[in-house]
């Protein structure tokens, strides 16, 4: 590997594959570096944020997305093809990495109104990015509150490809197509969510057990949540920052058994 060129050869790849199986069903996961590491942008991206390292492979990584969307344009398979574009986790500065991150960060939010990020189980950790491109089924400009898990992409998938998966094949996941394909609005009733330790989403509540989550941006800050655990109304509290477990002892109760019955069943 040359690392500024990662990019690129990645990119050449998918576009490649794109060409050789246009005139069939595909599946294609592009598995970019960027924003990852290295963080070594090519010299056509070095510089040109302000923002660093970090905001210089970003503008890399949106060239590269752009160049399969336009494949898809140019083959005329975009509107029949699903294009899913999702990250691992939420955000994260200070992750051990000499890049600048937090000198450069100007004045760019990177968890929005979600409170921590990457390593946490409060929601800037494991709320995503998800986007959803599909303009046979689904009309653009639409957004969606309803609760769906990554996990939940594999029998999805596998019904809109109409295909079946055998019984004890990734026993955690559901079928959610009509929530990925924004027909259904609520989404699961309940979805685990993990960043070390678990954390529970049910409806409107979010629910931390005790012990420690990561807190801020980076990896070296815990919050340490006590007994019984920390409840937070998402509705009226995005940031978390308001323990209602207290004020909701139904609510509180009924959600630690849902943890227990989950570990207990280990179907999550």
């Amino acid at each position: 590997w040359i690392d500024e060129d990662m990019a690129d050869v990645l990119t050449h790849k998918a576009t490649a594959f794109l060409e050789q199986h246009q005139q069939q069903p595909f599946f294609l996961m592009f598995a970019t570096q960027d924003i990852h590491v290295p963080r070594v942008p090519h010299s056509r991206f070095a510089g040109k944020s302000g923002l660093g390292l970090r905001g210089d492979v970003i503008l890399q990584l949106d060239a590269c997305v752009g160049q399969l969307l336009d494949k898809l344009d140019a083959l005329k398979l975009a509107n029949d093809t699903l294009v899913i574009f999702t990250s691992d986790n939420g955000p994260v500065l200070d992750d051990g990495y000499v890049d600048e991150a937090n000198e450069r960060l100007g004045s760019h939010d990177p968890n929005g109104p979600w409170r921590a990020g990457k390593y946490s189980r409060f929601e800037g950790g494991t709320r995503i990015p998800m986007l959803v491109r599909y303009p046979a089924k689904i009309a653009e400009g639409q957004l969606s509150d309803a609760l769906f898990g990554q996990v939940d992409l594999c029998h999805s998938l596998a019904r809109l490809a109409g295909v079946s998966l055998p019984e004890n094949v990734c026993i955690d996941s559901r079928d959610e197509l009509d929530t990925l394909l924004g027909i259904d609005k609520t989404g699961r009733s309940h979805l685990i969510h993990e960043a070390g330790e678990l954390s529970l989403r049910m409806g409107k509540f979010k629910f931390i057990p005790p012990g420690k989550s990561r807190d801020k941006l980076g990896p070296w800050n815990d919050a340490t949540i006590a007994k019984p655990g920390a409840l937070y109304d998402l509705a009226s509290d995005a940031g978390e920052t308001n323990d209602i477990a207290g004020s909701n002892p139904a609510q509180l109760e009924k959600m630690i058994r849902q943890v227990a019955a989950i570990r207990a069943a280990g179907d999550r």
